[in-house]
């Protein structure tokens, strides 16, 4: 059985450092423009690269390049790819003018899901245009994933110059969208502003009324309103579909011969990357060493639910989108929820203390604490004593700062106290 590589979202240092910690094979990531998060502020820029790189070692970097592109744009569009292909394995593109300029610089393509890609036919088309690897449509099932990687084995479809078949990657977890492959026009519609140029304001995502009214017809053929049949229902989030989780499935996933599993989320913060590829690494490791239970399954499921998500589906892996796809709830259902307690003023490396003004959330021994920071990413540990001036204290009021025992940290850190919902 192949073992997939697993592809965490960066939106930030913190998302890039919780991705390599938590055990990503590979992570992706935006460079300003150009990309489906350019204007969602989760982006890093191009003198970032040598960091981002120095920071991911053996760990493979894939760059987002899957907006669409008008002309008078390939001037910066092209200083981008020369900037990063030093410090770049593939780029990520939808739109045939950024595939051909990666293809100019000798950049490893990858096409987007943004491409609809949905057949083998589509498949061997990509690989005679260079293109290494597939992110299907979102709308493929198992059953399809499974018979394209199939027809890519039995006719040896590669890119030229690749050296290997074609590799196929899918979304195993994360948001939805409501349109097709995410080419959605709803966005600019309403408020002018692309989802297909990465500014989306996710309309979708809102609570509408809907009105319902009938309407009979005069001997004229005129539309006459009767007003005694109006209703209203609502607020619904009528459009939002549901976050996938495959958590449950990993193993079947794995079979198909999927190459990549993608976690989708560069909008989301740290905590969500860290834990959701926690629970992913362990799927993909239990599953090769036959280890991989239900039980198992329905453990690493219920840490899932712990971050930020809307109601789980089995996305459409198992059969086209029906009433199920569709969440309920506006917000998110995450069981744990992140409080500011203050930020990190001095650490011991020696002792492993760390010196830390509260700000905010009072905390308590027992408490479960994270920290977040630019390189520390994301540390988690529950809080044992605390001491001011050498006195140990049972609680860290606001306003003044205590030491205690923690990871190694650094000062500007942020603490979380980490609260369950009831």
């Amino acid at each position: 059985m192949r073992i997939p590589e697993l592809l965490a979202p960066a939106g930030d240092f913190v998302s890039l450092q919780a991705a390599i910690d938590a055990g990503a094979d590979a992570v992706y990531f935006g460079l300003g423009d150009f990309n489906m998060r350019a204007r969602s502020g989760v982006n890093f820029k191009l003198e970032d690269l040598p960091e981002i790189a120095r920071r991911c070692g053996r760990i493979k970097r894939y760059l987002a390049l899957n907006a669409i592109v008008f002309d008078g744009e390939f001037d910066a569009l092209e200083r981008t790819i020369a900037a990063a292909k030093d410090y770049i394995d593939a780029a990520i593109a939808s739109d045939w003018g950024v595939i051909s300029l990666l293809r100019k610089h000798g950049i490893e393509v990858h096409a987007s899901t943004q491409m609809s890609i949905s057949n083998s036919a589509a498949v061997e088309f990509l690989a005679a245009a260079g293109v290494a690897r597939v992110v299907l449509a979102r709308e493929c099932t198992l059953a399809e994933i499974a018979r394209i990687i199939r027809q890519i084995e039995a006719l040896h479809i590669s890119a030229p110059g690749a050296g290997r078949d074609m590799e196929v990657e899918c979304f195993v977890h994360g948001a939805q969208c409501v349109a097709e492959s995410g080419r959605c026009f709803m966005s600019h519609s309403v408020f002018g502003k692309s989802a297909c140029r990465g500014e989306c304001t996710q309309p979708c995502r809102r609570r509408y009324l809907i009105k319902a009214v009938d309407f009979y017809a005069n001997e004229d053929g005129s539309p006459v309103h009767d007003a005694k049949a109006e209703f209203i229902l609502g607020p619904h989030t009528v459009m939002s579909a549901r976050d996938v989780c495959t958590l449950g499935f990993v193993d079947r996933l794995m079979e198909a011969g999927i190459a990549s599993f993608k976690i989708e989320g560069r909008a989301r913060n740290a905590n969500y990357v860290k834990t959701v590829v926690e629970c992913y690494r362990c799927a993909i490791d239990a599953v090769a060493a036959r280890r991989y239970t239900p039980q198992l399954a329905a453990e690493l499921t219920e840490k899932a639910k712990r971050v930020f998500h809307r109601e789980f589906s089995d996305g459409m892996y198992f059969g086209r989108p029906g009433v199920d796809q569709f969440t309920d709830s506006e917000d998110s259902l995450a069981t744990t929820v992140k409080r500011h307690v203050g930020i990190v003023i001095d650490y011991f490396a020696k002792a492993g203390i760390a010196q830390v003004q509260i700000q905010d959330h009072a905390i308590r021994s027992g408490d479960h604490l994270q920290i977040h920071g630019h390189t520390t990413g994301v540390k988690e540990f529950v809080l044992g004593e605390m001491r001011r001036d050498e006195e140990r204290v049972e609680v860290g009021e606001r306003g003044n700062w205590v030491t205690f025992k923690s990871p190694r940290c650094r000062v500007g850190d942020k603490v979380f106290f980490e609260e369950y919902r009831g």
